[in-house]
């Protein structure tokens, strides 16, 4: 289940700051409104659950990268001399 997501004007939120932190670190992220504007968020700090999402997301990529990989057909070219590789015409 996704963290939560609140919206809450600032005066509420000077109100209720400790709340809003427990519920920060618990994952939420909260925006706060001033006049019905957004002004601010509040939210987790990376912590655990950033590293493992970054980690998750480099083995996917390093998956499909295998993956696709596994499709090409390897191709032969050279060898070449190094007269060859420096020839100027």
């Amino acid at each position: 289940m996704p963290p939560a997501t609140l919206t809450i004007p600032a005066a509420e939120a000077n109100r209720q700051f400790s709340k809003l932190l427990r519920a920060a670190r618990e994952g939420a992220r909260i925006t706060i409104t001033s006049h019905g504007q957004p002004v601010a968020q509040l939210g987790p700090v990376g912590g655990r659950q950033a590293e493992d999402a970054e980690r998750k997301r480099v083995r996917e990529a390093q998956a499909a990268l295998e993956a696709h990989w596994a499709t090409l057909t390897p191709m032969v070219v050279g060898p070449w001399t190094r007269a060859e590789l420096y020839d100027r015409d």
